[in-house]
């Protein structure tokens, strides 16, 4: 898996997540991401919000439950042998 560092707003360490699977919704890129490879490690989607022509990704944690379990879906699809839980 690829490993990507977020430097959060305000804070001076990266934090690094493994990318398990990203897709691409209504022209709007997600992530699903975990802190460790282990197979039952915390996942998290993360949703893209820069604008076209940022040269930096800015990405939020989805919250809005009509969202998350929308995009978990798609995941879950994608992913066959994993199985997400909100």
């Amino acid at each position: 898996m690829d490993k990507i560092y977020f430097c959060p707003v305000g804070e001076e360490e990266a934090v690094g997540f493994f990318v398990v699977e990203e897709t691409r919704i209504n022209g709007v890129s997600y992530l699903l991401v975990t802190e460790s490879e282990d197979q039952e490690a915390e996942a998290y989607i993360l949703k893209d919000l820069s604008a076209d022509g940022e040269t930096e990704a800015r990405y939020v944690f989805v919250e809005d439950a009509q969202e998350l379990e929308a995009v978990s879906k798609i995941f879950a699809e994608l992913l066959e042998d994993v199985d997400i839980e909100l």
